[in-house]
């Protein structure tokens, strides 16, 4: 089901950017939405984002002025906990990927939840089995990995852990078509599937950056258009964050072995905080949310 017809209410704990991404994708499918966040900043800058999103949406002719006002209205903001929780069918969390932060987070929501009520997490790469674990009540936690930007990506990668039961999977894959996404279903591996391929193309693309095999530029060109990605791994790294696809590749390393060992090249960037398009600089250099120019040291002067 989607728009009006989508009476799910959604608790998202986390307002940054994977955050305010689900419930924008939640409210424009009907859902009503409570985004929780600790910072009050964090959901100023939440709300800045759905209004620019949505008003982008009606220019773009995507929606219609009406159906952008009305998935606005449904979004409510909120540092209080309890009150995001209350009467939620769906809780979803899309905090730093740390694996204590993350259980703790989902564990502390479980006091508030329905006791019906699915517990998510939008993990990209940790054992959903061990947040699960943490949890009092293991077989309701499912993975919700959803894809950066999530207002333009169908994708979700449903999660299973070893205590998932079959009706939350039931539950978990419904509420993505509910949501008008598109669920492929995994059991709990090291990076799933879709963070374990990403992450092999990614690692690569940069030791081609090391290595000067090609300018970023032409490297990104050459799988969008021979292979057709919609997005090259060098541009879609610095759009997911360096520092993620860092952690990423450190707990890949550590499950599965060197060849997901991280460039020097990607250490050095994000010790010097150039973390992609969030800080204005990764591999690329943004402004406003568009790329400028290629950063220093890594291509450009062929």
């Amino acid at each position: 089901m989607s728009g009006a017809d989508n009476d799910t209410a959604v608790c998202v704990l986390g307002a940054g950017t994977m955050g305010r991404g689900i419930a924008y994708a939640c409210a424009v499918s009907g859902a009503t939405v409570h985004l929780r966040d600790v910072e009050s900043s964090q959901l100023d800058a939440a709300e800045s984002y759905l209004d620019r999103t949505l008003e982008s949406g009606v220019e773009r002719g995507i929606l219609e002025e009406s159906a952008a006002e009305a998935a606005r209205e449904r979004v409510t903001t909120t540092t209080d906990l309890a009150a995001a929780a209350a009467g939620a069918d769906v809780a979803i969390e899309a905090v730093p990927e740390e694996l204590e932060l993350k259980t703790s987070v989902l564990g502390d929501a479980e006091t508030h939840l329905p006791d019906d009520a699915v517990v998510a997490s939008n993990t990209s790469s940790l054992p959903l089995t061990s947040i699960a674990a943490g949890l009092d009540d293991p077989e309701r936690v499912v993975g919700l990995h959803f894809f950066n930007p999530v207002h333009a990506m169908d994708l979700v990668e449903v999660v299973l852990a070893e205590q998932t039961s079959e009706a939350v999977r039931e539950l978990a894959e419904a509420f993505v078509a509910d949501i008008d996404k598109t669920a492929v279903t995994v059991t709990d591996a090291p990076g799933f599937a879709t963070s374990r391929l990403g992450a092999v193309q990614g690692v690569e693309a940069i030791r081609m950056l090391e290595t000067g095999v090609a300018d970023p530029r032409d490297i990104d060109r050459g799988m969008e258009l021979g292979y057709s990605h919609p997005v090259g791994p060098i541009e879609l790294t610095d759009i997911v964050g360096l520092d993620v696809r860092l952690d990423i590749l450190e707990h890949l390393r550590e499950e599965l072995g060197e060849r997901f060992a991280p460039p020097a090249l990607l250490r050095r960037k994000v010790r010097a905080g150039k973390l992609g398009k969030k800080t204005g600089e990764g591999f690329y250099v943004w402004e406003d949310g568009e790329i400028v120019g290629v950063s220093d040291g890594v291509g450009g002067d062929r």
